[in-house]
């Protein structure tokens, strides 16, 4: 039946819907637009700075470029700029799910505990020596960090399987363990040797400065597994936004998924954050931003959370080489200063309204 044979009423349903899903597409290209926009001007900027034409004729035809310039952007700034992408699209997407399954506009992995508890790995590398994994003493700081998200985020897992647990609870839990962490943190840095404690400062505020094509390989493979995993499961992410009661009379089975969501998004949220340190708000900012321009519908708020928050990670690495030029400000410390009034934002206005 085409839509000429539809009702009247019919007909414009289904126009609208093509519009609004046209107007999703036409947002998610834009998104996609500005990414490549901001890698390229991240690209350029530094130390030494480019012409972002003279940055694309060394990326579309390395042949033809100048010794130096090929050098700087494909070893040093280019998996600068990639790591930004692919960093802040798994944290983005990590705190999509989490707010979905959760039904909490503030859960995130920083607000979780799993931010927390990674610096608490690394300081235990910085200040003591201690590798939790002994045969890899040449990466104990971000496998301590890694092990040591995964250990929060096992935990929170295990909890949430007993009877009783409720969602509320899991995000107290979280909170919890964003406090005891910290406080751990704290206690090994006030025992650190000065070079110790410089060291576990750095890292906790958050750096692309040791981005490698190694590190970007990763986390984009983890992006790539989890991201199918996500996309299969779509109308049932979709469906549990309106309630554990409706989506369980819709067939989904909402226990399963949550555990299922929770180990995906551990694992997503942990690899990058041992890599780049603590940065925080992706996780926050980024869904919110695509949930303002594209909705609930999973199927274009999955892919507009890792654009969102690939580009705000990608801009605030603009923005860190920017501000003072000649150096490179941690990019931790920008995604601070922005997400701190967005999230008090959301604080506020869920006070005021349900979510």
């Amino acid at each position: 039946m085409t839509t000429a044979e539809l009702d009247p009423s019919e007909s414009a349903s289904v126009q609208s819907y093509r519009g609004l899903v046209a107007r999703r597409i036409a947002i998610l290209v834009g998104l996609s637009v500005a990414l490549v926009l901001s890698v390229a001007v991240d690209v350029s900027l530094g130390p030494a700075r480019y012409a972002v034409g003279d940055v694309l004729k060394t990326l579309f035809a390395p042949g033809t470029a100048d010794l130096q310039i090929r050098v700087v952007v494909w070893d040093i700034r280019m998996p600068m700029a990639l790591l930004a992408v692919t960093v802040g699209a798994s944290l983005s997407l990590a705190g999509a799910q989490m707010q979905t399954i959760l039904a909490n506009p503030l859960a995130s992995p920083f607000t979780l505990g799993l931010s927390a508890a990674a610096s608490f790995g690394a300081a235990l590398a910085m200040v003591l020596g201690v590798s939790l994994f002994p045969g890899a003493i040449s990466l104990m700081v971000p496998i301590n960090a890694f092990a040591m998200a995964m250990a929060a985020s096992l935990l929170i897992f295990g909890l949430s399987t007993l009877r009783g647990v409720t969602v509320e609870t899991i995000v107290l839990l979280g909170i919890a363990l964003v406090f005891s962490f910290n406080a751990a943190l704290a206690l090994l840095q006030y025992f650190a040797s000065e070079q110790a404690l410089s060291a576990v400062v750095f890292w906790t505020m958050g750096s692309l400065s040791k981005a490698t094509w190694g590190k970007v390989a990763v986390t984009a493979i983890i992006l790539a597994i989890c991201t199918p995993l996500f996309a299969r499961r779509a109308w049932a992410l979709t469906a549990i936004r309106l309630g554990e009661v409706r989506a369980s009379a819709m067939g989904v089975p909402v226990k399963r998924l949550r555990l299922e969501a929770l180990v995906l998004v551990s694992v997503l949220a942990a690899v990058p954050i041992s890599f780049v340190g603590t940065i925080g708000f992706i996780g926050i900012v980024g869904p919110h931003v695509a949930r303002l321009l594209l909705g609930e519908d999973q199927r274009f708020f999955l892919p507009g959370s890792m654009l969102s928050g690939a580009v705000i990670l990608s801009a605030t690495s603009v923005l860190s080489k920017a501000i003072l030029p000649g150096a490179v400000l941690p990019i931790g410390i920008i995604t601070a200063l922005v997400g701190v009034p967005f999230f008090a934002a959301l604080i506020l206005t869920k006070g005021r309204k349900s979510w």
